[in-house]
């Protein structure tokens, strides 16, 4: 926080109600009292901040039986913070579907929806799939439009602040599109892009396997890895958000592609789609020897490319996502061969999200920015983490 200066009362009340809404969001339907012992401000500043906040309808008086045991005399008057005055959405766009989750502000999940897009949708297609899954999620919950504070968009690419997706060769048409700048059109609020492996990591710090870790690896493990890392907590996206884009090392020196690694016959694998991959894979258990050579190929691509992450960031711990994740035998030759590679070889876990991971992730991102709403005592949001 930068240095505060006197002579500021609307600043001093920024700093009172944010203060003043995190205690209430924090307890169960707190007293006066309560919040007064917490936040350690006066009870009339306390108690004109909590009007304040129930004129912005964020805050409501809670009948008077909630939150406590009998007592005599006139029961003491309790509040809650009202996570239903708003509500949020994370979105995930991917080569083969999209899916939408809604929440309200305390970031609990009200219901989702995904559905099927076609590998080739061109970027209108895919835009509109997003919009109709949107909109029909809204209708389900009876959630109004107005009612959403902020949209958190997870996408394949090198996403720009602005929401410009600057390279992404994972979809049709999305390099140099202005995603942010086209969803916003939809929604009267902000809408904030992300790279869905980055989103992935913000997910699984908050709920999944990294929840207890702050210097983490996230792998978006397929045909062409992507990573998202958390140092200190902290997303880290790098100068231009090209942080993590560990599936362009075959660039360096080494030239052969996942259709190559994977094939069992000297040509190149086609379509290169996950159910060839799986395909192989099924072979190489089954005892076919090519096939084996071939994950085995696949693997220490893999490795290579988690481990030149490793080495760099001196992790704690790598989660594995991703459709590969769910592939037979993928967990322990990587724990081994980061072994080898690696001078402090990290934790490697599954990630615990599976495929909600991306969604979650988007969905966190837009809880950051309405906390920062909420919360920030200086008028500033900060979007990424």
């Amino acid at each position: 926080m930068g240095r505060l200066t006197g002579g500021d009362p609307s600043l001093l009340r920024r700093i009172n109600s944010a203060v003043v809404l995190q205690a209430l969001r924090a307890a169960d339907s707190p007293t006066l009292t309560h919040l007064v012992q917490v936040t350690g401000l006066s009870r009339p500043t306390v108690e004109g901040v909590v009007e304040g906040l129930i004129g912005t309808g964020l805050v409501v008086e809670a009948p008077a039986g909630d939150g406590g045991g009998r007592r005599q005399g006139r029961p003491a008057r309790r509040f809650r913070f009202r996570a239903e005055a708003g509500h949020l959405l994370g979105v995930e766009i991917g080569p083969h579907r999209v899916a939408v989750v809604l929440s309200d502000l305390s970031g609990r999940v009200r219901d989702s929806v995904q559905r099927p897009v076609d590998e080739g949708a061109s970027a209108d297609e895919r835009l509109d799939r997003v919009r109709a899954a949107v909109a029909e999620l809204l209708r389900r919950t009876g959630v109004p439009r107005g009612s959403l504070r902020a949209v958190g968009v997870a996408t394949p690419g090198i996403v720009e602040a602005d929401g410009t997706v600057r390279l992404g060769t994972a979809l049709p048409g999305w390099t140099g599109l202005p995603l942010g700048a086209r969803l916003r059109r939809s929604f009267r609020c902000p809408v904030l892009v992300e790279n869905d492996a980055n989103a992935a990591a913000v997910a699984e710090h908050w709920q999944g396997a990294a929840a207890g870790s702050d210097d983490i690896v996230f792998v978006l493990a397929g045909l062409s890895p992507g990573a998202g890392s958390l140092i200190g907590g902290r997303l880290h996206r790098g100068f231009g958000g090209a942080a993590g884009e560990i599936g362009a090392l075959h660039l360096l020196g080494r030239e052969a592609r996942p259709e190559k690694l994977l094939s069992t016959t000297g040509r190149p694998l086609q379509p290169l789609d996950e159910e060839q991959v799986v395909a192989v894979f099924d072979a190489a258990r089954d005892g076919d020897a090519r096939a084996q050579e071939a994950v085995q190929r696949f693997l220490e691509r893999l490795v290579h490319d988690v481990a030149a992450l490793v080495l760099a960031l001196d992790p704690e711990l790598v989660v594995i996502g991703g459709w590969a994740a769910g592939l037979a035998g993928v967990l322990t030759p990587l724990r081994e061969e980061l072994a080898r590679y690696c001078l402090r070889p990290p934790q490697v876990v599954l990630s615990q999200l599976g495929e909600a991971a991306v969604a979650t992730g988007a969905l966190r991102l837009a809880l950051d920015h309405v906390e920062g709403e909420l919360f920030a005592v200086e008028g500033t949001v900060t979007s990424r983490r």
